[in-house]
């Protein structure tokens, strides 16, 4: 029986989904996590205690176990696994996108340099430390434009400034949020990206690389405008709305950002703005899309229906995956914005937001009493609202009706 290792943050809303992809297909699963887990002493097999911080000590770790429990395929879930689960695939010769490829699209400035150099329309960009003068800087870029951090994702930390007091505050705020507690430090943390700020259409592409070749499952239209000063995504709806001309430029447009970082293998999650000047990459992520967001692509072969997970784990174990096509039916999720900082007290409105037509599930996940913090300081949403009917408009129409049913009481 095959086995892969799941690298997963103890945070993370996806290994309930691995472990049910895992069990359909008769795979075992290891889940390696930088926390301890009491049932690891009854089953040895299952879980895999790592170091985030030593690579070397947890390279170690997983050639011990794979003596004992030999390993198919080790799978990242966030930005951060992704490039451990290269390294650790590279020590035992298992397939792998390169660590140098993975590390790239987890640095910003690097992966803009890489685009650059393969000539990938992106946005004009320039790299600044916190040792920089602010005045000078703020005297000499073009506005409007955005501030955002090498490493974290989700729009966090992410700032448009419209002039120069605004870019000054902007990054002053910034740079503040890079050394929130929670967020890991090294040396990316001392500089920050300014870029221009690119208007139009955005779009997310989920897609399986295999020996470098896309394979587009999904493009996302993002209905709702992000256009600053903070970037809080809501809305996704797939299939897009978008003419098939477009679609296929969006395509080739990801397949030459992935060409130009060196990515082979693996899902990727793309994000792309479209205006009258053409199509610009703003970033790829080496990893599928984050949180319970994955629940919106389901895919067919006429017999049997699939999970985004399954997928992942089939490609990851070599098994067959192009049969499967995405869902004839529309979908959409709403990832549910913060209101406002402060505790989370009450939440009304759920079973009617439940019952409106389309509607599969709505979930909350953030509990009762827990604090909560709106971007760009927070890296979390209130819940998240799915719907699937036969058109995309009325999954968006669900969506938005859903939320309106809910009143999130914050103090």
């Amino acid at each position: 029986m095959p086995r892969a290792l799941l690298l997963i943050p103890t945070t993370s809303y996806r290994a309930q989904a691995f472990l049910e992809a895992a069990r359909r297909l008769s795979v075992e699963i290891t889940v390696g996590s930088d926390e301890p887990n009491v049932l690891s002493a009854s089953n040895p097999s299952g879980y895999l205690m790592i170091s985030k911080v030593d690579i070397s000590e947890t390279i170690t770790a997983v050639r011990q176990f794979h003596q004992n429990y030999l390993l198919d395929a080790i799978i990242g879930v966030d930005d951060q696994s992704v490039v451990l689960a290269a390294r650790i695939s590279e020590a035992l010769s298992l397939p792998h996108n390169s660590v140098a490829s993975v590390s790239a699209a987890r640095n910003k400035h690097i992966m803009r340099e890489r685009f650059k150099q393969a000539g990938v329309p992106q946005p004009l960009y320039d790299l600044f430390s916190i040792d920089n003068d602010l005045n000078v800087i703020a005297a000499r870029i073009t506005y409007p434009c955005v501030v955002k951090p090498l490493t974290l994702s989700a729009s966090r930390g992410v700032i448009r400034a419209n002039n120069e007091a605004e870019f000054i505050a902007a990054f002053q705020r910034v740079m503040k949020i890079v050394q929130m507690p929670d967020i890991a430090k090294d040396d990316s943390m001392q500089k920050l990206l300014v870029e221009e700020y690119i208007s139009g259409t955005e779009v997310a592409v989920e897609g399986l690389l295999s020996k470098g070749k896309l394979r587009v499952l999904a493009i996302f239209d993002k209905p709702d405008s992000l256009e600053g000063p903070f970037f809080e995504e809501t809305i996704y709806v797939t299939p897009s709305r978008l003419p098939m001309d477009n679609q296929r430029k969006i395509a080739v447009c990801v397949q030459q950002a992935t060409k130009a970082l060196g990515l082979e293998e693996g899902p990727i999650h793309a994000e792309l703005r479209i205006n009258e000047q053409g199509f610009w990459v703003l970033e790829i992520a080496a990893r599928s899309i984050g949180g319970y967001c994955s629940r919106s692509i389901r895919c067919t072969n006429g017999r049997e229906q699939v999970s985004l997970e399954e997928l992942i784990l089939r490609q990851a174990l070599g098994m067959e995956t192009y049969s499967f096509q995405r869902e004839p039916q529309a979908a959409g999720v709403m990832m549910m914005p913060i209101p406002r900082a402060g505790v989370l007290q009450e939440v009304n409105g759920l079973q009617s937001a439940k019952g409106v037509s389309h509607i599969e599930d709505v979930i909350i996940s953030i509990p009762i009493g827990q604090q909560v913090v709106p971007l760009p300081e927070g890296s979390r949403y209130l819940g998240f609202i799915f719907a699937r009917a036969h058109r995309p408009n009325d999954v968006e129409k669900a969506l938005r009706e859903a939320h309106a049913q809910l009143q999130f009481e914050v103090k």
